[in-house]
């Protein structure tokens, strides 16, 4: 990854800002009216959390968050025994919860789309640099928990 890349934070406000910019220049439908839209909230805040507690959880084994950077340990507990990438499912709930929110159907193409970003930009090399640097560990733990959830 060059010095320049941007880091997936970066495509997740990018995907926020483009969900917005959608929904008030061009909402197709309005499919969800306030106040039930607020419903919404609830994934926003449960992405975030997920976001918080995971980003401790390296903070507490001393490795590195950021991609492509090398990781010291292989972390697989909280919410790592569900998902191999509990960080970025939390950003697409926080998208989901977002498009509720907003309530109009064109927020929510952006969140396909995001995923597919961010698992081609980061998720599959991530991936092989675990597996390159963590071997049999990280392959018996990819075989016991899913990617995404």
């Amino acid at each position: 990854m060059s010095a320049r890349q941007p880091l997936p934070p970066t495509y997740f406000w990018g995907a926020v800002l483009l969900m917005v910019g959608l929904h008030f220049l061009c909402p197709i439908r309005r499919l969800i009216a306030l106040p039930y839209g607020l419903i919404g909230v609830a994934p926003m805040l449960v992405g975030l959390l997920a976001n918080i507690f995971c980003s401790n959880a390296f903070n507490r084994r001393k490795t590195t968050v950021k991609p492509f950077e090398q990781s010291s340990h292989l972390v697989t507990n909280g919410l790592y025994r569900f998902s191999r990438h509990p960080m970025y499912a939390g950003m697409v709930l926080v998208l989901v919860g977002l498009a509720v929110l907003l309530g109009s159907i064109t927020p929510a193409v952006v969140i396909p789309a995001f995923v597919l970003v961010i698992k081609k930009t980061f998720v599959d090399a991530e991936e092989t640099a675990l597996e390159e640097t963590f071997g049999d560990a990280y392959l018996e733990y990819k075989h016991r928990v899913k990617r995404w959830i």
